[in-house]
């Protein structure tokens, strides 16, 4: 067994890896924290009453390393660095869920804040297990992805050869309130997004450097993307659909059965697919279309376990040399 901990219990992504690894076979959890601390895990989630009780602390990274092997980091930007610095300093394995280590140093200052990690954000490697795998299993420093990118990306990628790079990429993205996280807002609010759907920061939200950034270190090609978030009413859940411009026609569902034949947390499928079939799993269901040389590509995922909680303890599974599904949920909350 494994000891682990979790920092940032007290948000969804934070419940979802309680869930998780309440199940798995080779973590153990040994610490759970907040940023305040002093309070239990079925005072945060009622629904863990008479399953899993365990006192939540106030976060602190010589007490992680006393007693954890590995720490998952479910806090927001720049509060993570802090404590993933301090820890890989102790030799604690390091699975980062915010945005800290995703970027490139300039790219994430331009975006973010100034960056108190110089030091390791170079070595951090980007969970994609897809595209990343065997780097995760070697390295001490996993920047989890952000959701809207992990579904954009497991959907463009096998295409960035035959997109003309001449010509804009297109992606509307649409997601569930979860993923504004915890805190309610105007958006968030239920008078405000129940029977509605919006767009919000369009053309300028955080995720759409880190999708430019990622395609160009895949495919060595400058896309112009043009990125616009929508929030929907309902809790969870993501669709992209993306469309491009191909130099030439192709079959879009073979390309896409060859290049996931390896990978068992992609699904494609042969018509569009939806949001509710992947709700609950770790999987990326994928749906692409191909007419002359436009493509459209669909693409689903649930935004708080595939698009943060069970991709990072898939991304533990690996740096940890276990199977990478191992303790995954596959099984849709759906009928």
């Amino acid at each position: 067994m494994i000891d682990v901990a979790i920092v940032g219990a007290s948000g969804f992504t934070g419940l979802e890896l309680v869930k998780i690894l309440l199940g798995h076979p080779k973590f153990n959890s040994t610490y759970v924290a907040t940023s305040e601390g002093e309070t239990s895990l079925t005072t945060l989630h009622p629904s863990l009453y008479d399953v899993f009780e365990m006192p939540v602390e106030k976060a602190n990274a010589s007490a992680i390393a006393d007693r954890a092997q590995l720490a998952f980091l479910a806090l927001p930007h720049k509060a993570s660095m802090g404590f993933a610095k301090t820890l890989l300093e102790k030799g604690v394995k390091v699975v980062d869920l915010s945005a800290d280590y995703r970027l490139e140093l300039e790219t994430y200052e331009k975006h973010y804040c100034p960056h108190e990690d110089k030091e390791h954000i170079k070595d951090a490697v980007y969970g994609l297990p897809e595209l990343y795998a065997d780097a995760i299993r070697k390295t001490n420093l996993v920047a989890n992805p952000g959701c809207y990118p992990t579904a954009t990306l497991l959907g463009l990628l096998p295409f960035t050869p035959y997109i003309d790079e001449r010509f804009p990429l297109f992606i509307d993205a649409k997601s569930g309130v979860s993923g504004a996280g915890k805190k309610c807002t105007h958006n968030t609010h239920f008078v405000t997004i129940n029977e509605n759907i919006f767009p919000y920061n369009p053309l300028m939200h955080r995720h759409q450097p880190e999708i430019a950034e990622k395609l160009y270190k895949q495919s060595g090609k400058h896309f112009d993307i043009n990125f616009v978030p929508h929030l929907l009413p309902i809790t969870r859940g993501e669709m992209i659909d993306t469309y491009a411009l191909l130099n030439e026609p192709v079959d879009a569902l073979e390309i896409l059965h060859e290049y996931y034949k390896e990978h068992p947390f992609v699904r494609i499928f042969d018509k569009p697919v939806d949001i509710k079939s992947p709700s609950g799993t770790n999987f990326c269901d994928i749906y692409a279309k191909c007419v002359d040389n436009k493509l459209y590509i669909n693409s689903a995922i649930d935004n708080i376990l595939r698009g943060a909680s069970s991709q990072a303890v898939v991304n533990a599974n690996l740096m940890c040399g276990f199977e990478e599904g191992l303790g995954i949920p596959v099984i849709a909350y759906v009928p």
